[in-house]
């Protein structure tokens, strides 16, 4: 415990109730230590820390100023509720952050009754806080009351259509709800600050309704030194579309800017609300990611994902390997064809560095587009580009690119545009756990008219997927890789483009042959290993595509077995099933093929390591050898003895 920080005050909080006997300096201090007390939590867990310091003093506030779980706080994307946890009856279990078994690293309705909603994806806070003020509303019933309905919104998390899709329809409603705007990225003049001072001043003393009379005649009462740059401060709002018009406009009354890192601005804002609000709200408040940690607040990526970390240096604590990350190959195998190509563009939503095109962009600026959270807009912006003559690769992560299948088939398949999908974090990815799973992508993409579906085996056949799409203008193409390193294999010195609907014989054995999709041909190969030893050598093929299906070596590997076994990581409803599909279509189980399928189970998987994933979800090397002695008919427990 000696390396823990003294927080003695965070020490007496079991709920958030008891936050009510604090005075307001006490609170300056409690917000210190729960900064302190993260870091150090994450410094044991690694996780998102930047997000979560940035939110302390706004964490603080709302909890002391409303009442949790009546009042129902919905974060977004909640990535930034690790102060909010601890304050809530989970800092006993904090050092236990998104590791098997433990707390997950996003608000979890089944976690916690001060989780009232879940989300790991963004921009769904408003919608859902409009839900639960009109469940409240209409007499809902709810185990823990209702209460004021509450949406915290980062600025990024604001540029997702969805978020104004709510904002529109609250205005419209007109129903008693706030939402608080986390702005952590505008860059305002520092007189700003003298001026949101200020209106908190007049906010917390006026009558409710003046308050937006107040607003607008703030600029006049304030010094002379102070105007000029209140004026410009307001102007630069309204130019980014962010200020008090736009979302009056909508029907919300707004209040703001306020410094989110000071209490003395944040404590009578909210209580002012609280007391008198009537129809929605929204607070705007300033914050800076990593407050309070340099590291951190100095970070590129200000503390966004981090590892384990030395909590006096920042320095993360990072396994070596010999193998490349897989993104970091897409990024190099995309930049060498693009070398080449002119028409060859990056599109990605809000994650630069997480699909490698960070590294993209530094080469070719003008041809790479972060569209921000808005993947719909980003498939639909990909297809123009595509309809324009150009080449784009959409690298985007499996479960993000669910948020624009819409679009996927009506923009893309439809109309056949060859727009490249660079799918990361294919699989299950371990921490981030069931929301952050790339489960459904082979499915959902293997169902389109039209489309090419590959999965690389490991980080050479990435290269060369790569090269086969950049070459590839027939349509929609796409191709999927795990997060992580990769097999430690020999890299080629150039993609070469594969042909379109061939696999690759690995080995060839004899009575069972098993097909694999993706990255589990190395897993397979471990479980061959241990096969052999029994006198059992199996044949195994890399299928690399999905759609179109290698009907040659499907239908020779099942005409030359008595029995068959596909493995991928995806769900039911993918390769396998095409697989299926085929064979059915040929006659081919008339003959007596044993057919097995290994696919992702019917559950949403919580966070472990990838491997403890994949052990729960049945498909490591010693599961597959057990299923490949199941369809041969040899006792698993004599494999044991």
């Amino acid at each position: 415990m000696s390396d823990r920080p003294a927080t003695p005050l965070l020490d007496t909080v079991a709920t958030p109730a008891d936050l009510k006997r604090f005075d307001d300096a006490q609170l300056r201090q409690l917000a210190d230590e729960l900064r302190e007390e993260t870091i150090s939590a994450v410094s044991v867990t690694g996780g998102h820390l930047g997000a979560g310091l940035g939110v302390v003093e706004l964490t603080v506030a709302l909890h002391a100023v409303f009442d949790a779980p009546r009042d129902k706080i919905v974060w977004d994307v909640s990535h930034q509720t690790y102060p909010h946890k601890i304050l809530t009856g989970r800092r006993d279990r904090i050092r236990t952050l998104r590791q098997k078994d433990g707390l997950s690293g996003f608000t979890k309705r089944s976690e916690s009754p001060f989780d009232p909603f879940g989300a790991a994806h963004s921009s769904t806070s408003i919608s859902a806080a409009l839900g639960f003020a009109a469940a409240r509303d209409l007499g809902g019933a709810c185990d823990t009351g209702h209460g004021d309905s509450i949406a915290v919104i980062g600025d990024g998390a604001l540029s997702a259509g969805m978020a104004y899709e709510a904002l529109n329809n609250a205005g419209h409603m007109g129903k008693r709800m706030i939402v608080i705007l986390n702005d952590n990225e505008m860059s305002i003049a520092p007189p700003t600050g003298a001026m949101s001072s200020y209106l908190s001043r007049l906010y917390a003393e006026a009558p409710f309704q003046d308050l937006k009379s107040a607003a607008k005649h703030a600029v006049s009462l304030l010094p002379p030194p102070f105007q000029e740059g209140a004026r410009r401060a307001k102007d630069l709002l309204k130019g980014m579309t962010m200020g008090g018009t736009l979302f009056e406009e909508l029907g919300f009354s707004y209040l703001g800017p306020i410094d989110g890192h000071d209490l003395d601005q944040l404590l009578p804002i909210l209580r002012t609300v609280k007391t008198r609000a009537k129809g929605p709200i929204l607070i705007h408040a300033i914050t800076k990611k990593g407050k309070g940690y340099h590291p951190a607040e100095h970070a590129p990526d200000k503390g966004h994902a981090r590892s384990k970390f030395d909590v006096a240096t920042g320095e993360q604590k990072k396994a070596p390997s010999n193998a490349p990350a897989y993104t970091k190959v897409f990024a190099r195998a995309l930049m060498d064809q693009a070398e080449g190509d002119p028409r060859i563009c990056a599109v990605t939503a809000a994650m630069p560095d997480g699909t490698g095109l960070d590294l993209f962009a530094e080469k070719f600026p003008a041809r790479t587009f972060d569209v921000g959270i808005a993947e719909q807009h980003g498939v639909t912006f990909c297809a123009g580009l595509a309809a324009g003559g150009m080449r784009p690769f959409c690298a985007m992560y499996s479960t993000f690119l669910q948020r624009g299948y819409d679009q996927i088939v009506h923009d893309v398949a439809i109309q056949r545009l060859p727009v490249r999908f660079a799918i990361d974090r294919a699989g299950l990815v371990g921490a981030d756990g069931a929301t952050h799973a790339g489960s459904y992508d082979v499915a959902y993409l293997s169902n389109l008219p039209g489309f090419t579906v590959m999965a690389a085996a490991d980080e050479a056949e990435l290269v060369h997927m790569v090269a086969t799409a950049a070459a590839h203008d027939d349509g929609p193409i796409a191709f999927r890789y795990p997060r992580g390193e990769g097999e430690g294999v020999t890299m080629p010195e150039k993609g070469v483009p594969l042909e379109i609907g061939k696999g690759r014989m690995i080995r060839e054995g004899g009575r069972v042959a098993i097909l694999s999709f993706g990255t589990r041909l190395g897993e397979t190969l471990r479980a061959c290993e241990a096969l052999e030893a029994r006198g059992i050598t199996p044949t195994v093929a890399d299928a690399r595509f999905a759609k179109p299906l290698d009907r040659d070596l499907i239908l020779t590997l099942a005409r030359d077995h008595e029995a068959l076994i596909t493995i991928e990581e995806g769900a039911v409803g993918g390769f396998g099933s095409h697989v299926a599909q085929l064979l059915s279509d040929e006659g081919v189980f008339d003959h007596g093929l044993k057919f097995r399928s290994m696919v992702l189970p019917d559950i949403f998987i919580d966070q472990a390591s990838p491997r403890d994933m994949y052990e729960a979800a049945g498909l490591n090397a010693e599961q597959i050898e057990a299923k490949v002695l199941s369809v041969l008919g040899v006792d698993v427990l004599e494999k044991r003895a």
